[in-house]
């Protein structure tokens, strides 16, 4: 009985450790959203980094969450100046993490302080070649459900784009609990569509020096898993990671996806 006892107690102690274990190299995260989102997406893997002793920043981008920006004034150079002032306060290098739209900002990013950022981690996020815009990249995927037609509202006069309301759940979070679909539906705002359709400029000497990183999400009904896979192609992309769920991991499966950042960064 005694003996009994004794193993249940190290179970239960180890099991209970194993959440929080410490890193032995402790990283410094720089989390970017995508559109249409904000940073309470982030929130969950942010909680679990964080309890490895990790130093993690997600960025808030003008016109989303708490900003309000006017969409007329936001450009993709607006986005990636918000990233470089999140990442000029931490010392060292940064583990620079981007979800959707997010690509492209990192990768602007990446061109701009190369010195600063140890990877670029790309979470069903779009990865472009110099001269790309979002646009294009989401011009090339026929299995998208984002561009069918009238998922998508735009407004020129006012340059922003709405998805449509019966899609947000399909779209974005179909693999999610109703409490988290619920979240998602009314944390909804509207897009700024400028950047959708501003090109990046990358070089080999500054964005082509940093280590890629991708984590494909096999159900995705933005980008798709074929435009994933192009990508990753193109992209000169060191390693690849999988999670089995649709456009927005950080919400469906939260524990998983910062276990495979905790991964990124030890390898």
């Amino acid at each position: 009985m005694i003996q009994l006892l004794v193993v249940a107690c190290i179970f239960i102690v180890t099991s209970c450790s194993n959440d929080d274990t410490q890193a032995e190299n402790p990283k410094n995260y720089v989390l970017v959203h995508g559109a249409w989102q904000a940073p309470f997406v982030w929130q969950g893997v942010k909680a679990n980094l964080e309890k490895q002793g990790n130093k993690v920043i997600v960025v808030e981008l003008p016109g989303h969450g708490d900003d309000h920006t006017s969409p007329a004034t936001i450009t993709l150079d607006v986005y990636k100046e918000k990233v470089i002032d999140a990442i000029s306060t931490i010392d060292g290098k940064v583990i620079l993490v981007g979800h959707s739209l997010g690509g492209m900002i990192i990768s602007s990013v990446a061109e701009a302080m190369p010195s600063k950022i140890e990877k670029l981690v790309y979470v069903a996020a779009y990865l472009p070649l110099s001269g790309q815009t979002l646009d294009n990249l989401a011009h090339m995927d026929p299995d998208s459900q984002l561009g069918v037609t009238g998922n998508l509202i735009f407004n020129y006069d006012q340059g922003i784009v709405d998805v449509k309301p019966d899609q947000i759940v399909n779209l974005f979070i179909q693999d999610g609990t109703p409490e988290i679909q619920n979240l998602v539906v009314k944390n909804y705002r509207t897009e700024p569509l400028t950047p959708f359709i501003n090109p990046v400029v990358l070089t080999e000497q500054n964005f082509g020096s940093v280590k890629k990183v991708y984590i494909k999400t096999l159900q995705d009904h933005v980008v798709s898993p074929y435009l994933q896979n192009k990508m990753i192609e193109t992209g000169k992309v060191e390693s690849v990671y999988q999670i089995n769920t649709g456009h927005s991991p950080f919400l469906s499966q939260p524990k998983e996806l910062s276990s495979i950042l905790t991964k990124i960064a030890a390898n």
